[in-house]
């Protein structure tokens, strides 16, 4: 049972406390700080809080998080598209609409539940049960190579080399407009997005440091062809990014926000090449992802 303790300042006066709370612990949500007032384990100075109370400067908000149950995750047998695959590690081309790892509402049918079928356990653990052998992640409906450690030593050396930007990772995008430059480069600190905390945004003040570099790689009527080489990797970077310079991507529901001639399933972005140090040989190995039949048909069309 973890124990948080919130002192509010003058800039939540007046807010409602769910509000307040999600604000400023981003990985819980509202509906679960409405069931512990419901359950009266919410508490302002001392007494239960309802939920419609607003918050003076001052108050002393204290509520416990019951310690989570995970559950067990079912290897699945699966049809992986695999790229390369050694004792070390393995890069898996990951298609479009498939959830990385396990999370609620989403335990069966995960990356993860097919590579614990794939490699029979053998994975590396640190990131826990949830996550075996996950270094890092791309979004649900993005696709592409995917990085998957099966020892400890590997997922170590890869972590570090993500932790330097060391890695090449090259994606392919589509985005509205067409942009006049043949290439450049985007600064801009990523953070959650004050109004909207299942949204990132440009957060000079609380973000962190994230450069993209993009290249044009062909233009139409109304949209590009791009790829960006990701110099940092924050949470939905290149999104972010390309719809601060006013060309988000096609397809993309969250940040484009403009309507689309297309039936598509999230944005178009497709993680097409990542390169690395292999933990053992220490040799720079890269491998190229082909571009999903989807994508690939969009630029025929356009």
């Amino acid at each position: 049972m973890e124990k948080i303790r919130i002192l509010a300042t003058t800039e939540w006066e007046d807010e409602r406390i769910d509000k307040v709370i999600t604000s400023e612990v981003t990985t819980l949500s509202r509906s679960f700080i409405q069931k512990l007032i419901k359950d009266g384990q919410l508490f302002v100075n001392g007494v239960s809080a309802k939920a419609n109370y607003r918050v003076k400067e001052g108050d002393d908000i204290l509520f416990s998080i019951p310690k989570a149950i995970e559950p067990d995750i079912l290897p699945e047998k699966m049809d992986l598209d695999i790229l390369y695959e050694d004792d070390s590690l393995l890069i898996i081309n990951k298609p479009k609409d498939m959830v990385v790892h396990p999370a609620p509402g989403h335990y069966s049918g995960t990356l993860v539940n097919g590579i614990l079928y794939h490699c029979k356990g053998n994975l590396s653990g640190i990131n826990g049960i949830l996550r075996p052998g996950i270094v890092h992640r791309i979004d649900k409906d993005t696709t592409g190579a995917l990085i998957v450690c099966k020892s400890d030593i590997a997922h170590n050396y890869i972590a570090e080399q993500l932790k330097e930007h060391s890695i090449t990772r090259k994606y392919f995008a589509i985005v509205h407009g067409v942009i006049k430059e043949e290439e450049g480069t985007i600064k801009g600190a990523i953070g959650r997005d004050p109004m909207d905390r299942k949204k990132m945004c440009i957060n000079e003040k609380n973000g962190k440091y994230a450069v993209t570099h993009f290249k044009v790689l062909e233009r139409f009527a109304d949209y590009t062809y791009v790829s960006c080489q990701l110099e940092t990797g924050r949470t939905h970077q290149i999104r972010v990014h390309m719809t601060s310079i006013g060309h988000p991507l096609l397809g993309d529901e969250i940040y484009g926000n403009r309507p689309s001639k297309f039936k598509l399933q999230g944005q178009t972005l497709h993680a097409g090449i990542i390169g690395f140090i292999h933990p053992i040989t220490k040799e720079y190995m890269e491998f190229q992802a082909p571009l999903p039949e989807y994508f690939a048909h969009l630029l025929d069309i356009l």
